[in-house]
């Protein structure tokens, strides 16, 4: 009998990147990023958590990588950027890019909500294309999530999405600590949300959309007071070296 794959809970600091890039660079880049920079940047002392496309943009790359705390990424992101390998292939990389500088600093909004990754990468994720969907969901707030959203969110909202089969792994708010490697510009100044859903299928995650599209007794408006704009999703297929899959 094949035991189970070791996990780990990851990570106190959490980036979310997305790039805009020249079209049908996608491709280019994906490559470049996981046969070089995955090992590269883990070897700085970072994790990369996952990297997708965007399914309905083709020219947009989406990732997540974290760090145990800001003083760690401060010191992981310096090896990187001035280490061999960012040298090396940075501008193949930096040719694909229209913009990179879309990035919201994260935390696990509470305990038990961060991501649960496999201990160590294991080659054979590299041979078979993942069928799971990956559906990113950012709530722009008025107020830091912690002075009352996230309450909102766990006793008002979370059971209605969970009743209609919503397969949520993370949710994570903004972490307001100064930036500590400037090089790399974060969106400052931004109270956010993210919650990110797993579902196995195109079709689960249908019966998701139809089941939530069903649940009238939700008061959107009271939602609406705590918003500054309308929800933004992003749906995402994993790359072929994705440790979130």
């Amino acid at each position: 009998m094949t035991e189970p794959a070791k996990t780990s809970n990851y990570s106190p600091i959490i980036e979310l990147r997305r790039y805009t890039l020249h079209p049908n660079r996608r491709d280019e880049l994906i490559g470049v990023f996981d046969e070089h920079f995955l090992e590269g940047q883990e070897h700085c002392g970072m994790k990369i958590i996952g990297q997708f496309t965007d399914m309905d943009d083709p020219d947009a790359f989406v990732w997540f990588r974290g760090f145990n705390d800001m003083r760690a990424r401060q010191k992981a992101l310096t090896a990187f950027y001035d280490g061999p390998v960012w040298g090396e292939h940075r501008h193949t990389a930096n040719a694909t890019m229209v913009d990179s500088d879309d990035v919201l600093l994260l935390h696990p909004a509470y305990d038990g909500l961060d991501f649960e990754l496999p201990v160590s990468r294991n080659a054979n994720q590299k041979a078979a294309p993942a069928s799971s969907i990956f559906r990113i969901a950012t709530y722009k707030l008025r107020a830091p999530a912690e002075t009352g959203f996230i309450e909102f969110y766990k006793t008002d909202l979370a059971p209605i999405l969970n009743d209609s089969g919503d397969r949520r792994i993370a949710l994570l708010a903004s972490e307001h600590s100064e930036n500590s490697f400037t090089r790399l510009p974060v969106r400052l100044g931004e109270n956010v949300l993210v919650s990110v859903s797993r579902f196995d299928s195109a079709a689960e995650e249908a019966d998701f959309d139809r089941a939530l599209a069903d649940r009238m007794d939700f008061d959107q408006a009271r939602l609406a007071t705590w918003l500054i704009a309308p929800l933004v999703t992003a749906r995402l297929k994993p790359t072929a070296g994705s440790l979130l899959r």
